[in-house]
């Protein structure tokens, strides 16, 4: 019997096909993923019909260093204010040149991070992170493929403001890992009550209990979700009722 008969179907992917870039450039690797996806929940298949291909952007040119940085700047912030402190940041560094090193970063002091727009407790994370980048403790890319997910999760989480979102935020749209289903992300949990037609969100445990099945394609189950979550927001609210509504209501409400 060849090896690859003694590894389950559902497993081998995962060791396979972890550059989600390659999947995504190949229609028939995608319609396979979205196919897997769609026989495991009709409602799940019913959105994925509706939304049609998947549009992830993977961040090739990103390093897992600085996927971290952004994803500091980012926390607890609007995308705009995040991206306006991480534009005055960038501009303390030569033009044209690559993202900044851990050493010119520690470099800044306090107040020129201040002025960017970082608070005291972001400026801790990313001197910690500087600091982990020096030390070995932040593969490269080619050093996290030889982690699995967990223990990339275990490894980075354990730097001061990194939390287990973050890293999964880094493995789907950094590393371009397959098969990630961050189910503390309120997107996908509100996407997953809204295909569902749920009256409160599922626990995250629960819904990672349920996307066991979707494996070996979660993090583009995860994409559909968000964007289930995407279409709730822009759909319009109904107009203020008219007095003669209101009026007809309460002569309906009378006994």
């Amino acid at each position: 019997m060849k090896m690859e008969q003694l590894i389950p179907d559902h497993a081998a992917p995962d060791r396979i096909m972890r550059d989600m870039t390659t999947v995504l450039s190949c229609p028939a690797q995608t319609e396979e993923a979205c196919a897997h996806l769609a026989r495991q929940d009709k409602a799940l298949s019913a959105l994925i019909t509706r939304v049609g291909p998947p549009r992830l952007t993977i961040s090739l040119e990103q390093s897992p260093f600085e996927a971290l940085i952004r994803a500091i700047a980012h926390q607890q912030l609007h995308a705009r204010a995040a991206e306006a402190i991480l534009a005055r940041f960038l501009a303390l560094f030569p033009v044209n040149t690559d993202f900044p090193s851990p050493l010119e970063i520690m470099a800044l002091d306090t107040e020129t991070l201040r002025q960017c727009g970082f608070s005291g407790t972001k400026i801790i994370a990313l001197r910690g992170v500087c600091e982990a980048a020096q030390g070995g403790i932040i593969p490269d890319r080619s050093g996290c493929t030889a982690l699995d997910d967990e223990t990339l999760i275990q490894r980075l989480t354990t730097l001061r403001g990194i939390g287990r979102w973050t890293v999964e935020m880094l493995m789907i749209f950094t590393l371009g890992r397959t098969d990630i289903l961050p189910v503390d992300d309120f997107g996908v949990r509100e996407g997953w009550r809204l295909i569902k037609g749920l009256e409160s969100q599922p626990r995250p445990k629960i819904l990672a209990d349920i996307g066991q099945s979707w494996s070996p394609w979660r993090s583009l189950a995860a994409w559909y979700l968000w964007r289930a979550a995407d279409e709730a927001k822009k759909i319009p609210r109904p107009p203020p009722s008219e007095p003669a509504t209101s009026r007809e209501r309460l002569l309906r409400a009378k006994p």
